[in-house]
């Protein structure tokens, strides 16, 4: 059973290194909470590494720039893992072809496409129309408030091609501030339903977290698993990951699953354990804001 618990600083001394989400936890699209990026910064100047593992479809410097422009401070972190970078490694490799059909918000998506100096000998690649492409790269939808089923029909032009989706963002919906939206994941969820193959970088696939041990990794410090801690609302992203890499997990209640888990401040105890059991979730700790 998860244990519930009111602040990090109660467990924090167990663990070396954060995996730290995002959305729901550090800022909620919008802005900064205060609370999470005081805990986090007193964490660092324990001498605790604080690895941001985030699902956006942005480069590692585009979600650094985001985050200053939200009010979340250069000191709350030491480096970054993005769903976007673990995915454009994918694209420049080939994995879904050349000519590709993008979906997403251009003026918000565009640095996905930057070229990656990492990759050798790195695919040419080429946004097209629909009708003449080799694959699909999902950063997200159009609009994100319109049902994910508006997009069927492209969808099974697709599948016929054969082509396959590579999503750069798993979830399937975040909360804007008090607006929930679509997600790239529930694209990618609709074309695999369809028959559709999709392709997946960010949590809980085990891509994003080769790299964030990397990224972990160069700032030097020889850590265990069984000393990182990995952080997040999500409990189909987030906690599922941290289940799958064996390592501890805080879930953030008063998140996604607020109205679920009856978080106003704290989680209803009963309502977070039929939560949790009806998602066959089991995360080390929960928390109903990060603090």
């Amino acid at each position: 059973m998860t244990r519930i618990i009111t602040a990090l600083s109660e467990i924090s001394a167990s663990y070396d290194a954060l995996f730290v989400d995002l959305w729901g936890c550090l800022h909620n699209g919008i802005t900064a909470f205060p609370s999470a990026v005081q805990a986090m910064q007193d964490y660092r100047a324990s001498g605790g590494l604080v690895v941001l593992v985030t699902n956006s479809p942005k480069p590692r410097a585009g979600v650094e720039a985001q985050l200053s422009q939200f009010g979340v401070p250069r000191e709350a972190y030491d480096t970054i893992a993005t769903s976007g970078d673990s995915a454009r490694a994918a694209m420049f490799r080939g994995m879904v072809g050349e000519k590709v059909w993008f979906m997403g918000e251009w003026a918000r998506d565009a640095g996905f496409f930057e070229p990656l100096e990492i990759i050798d000998n790195p695919a040419a690649i080429e946004r097209v129309e629909l009708k003449d492409a080799e694959g699909i790269v999902c950063c997200g939808p159009f609009d994100p408030q319109a049902d994910p089923e508006v997009n069927r029909p492209e969808f099974l032009f697709a599948k016929q091609k054969g082509m396959k989706l590579l999503c750069a963002n798993p979830d399937i919906v975040v909360d804007r501030g008090e607006t929930r939206e679509w997600c790239a994941g529930a694209l990618a969820r609709l074309y695999t339903e369809m028959g559709g193959e999709s392709l997946y970088f960010g949590k809980p696939h085990p891509p994003i977290y080769d790299l964030a041990y990397r990224r972990l990794a160069a700032l030097g410090r020889d850590i265990d698993r069984s000393r990182i801690l990995a952080i997040g609302d999500g409990i189909l992203t987030d906690i599922a990951g941290a289940q799958g890499e064996d390592i501890d997990s805080l879930f953030i209640s008063g998140g996604l699953a607020a109205a679920e888990t009856k978080t106003a401040d704290h989680p209803d105890p009963q309502a977070l354990e039929t939560y949790l059991a009806t998602q066959e979730a089991h995360p080390t700790f929960t928390i109903g804001r990060l603090r």
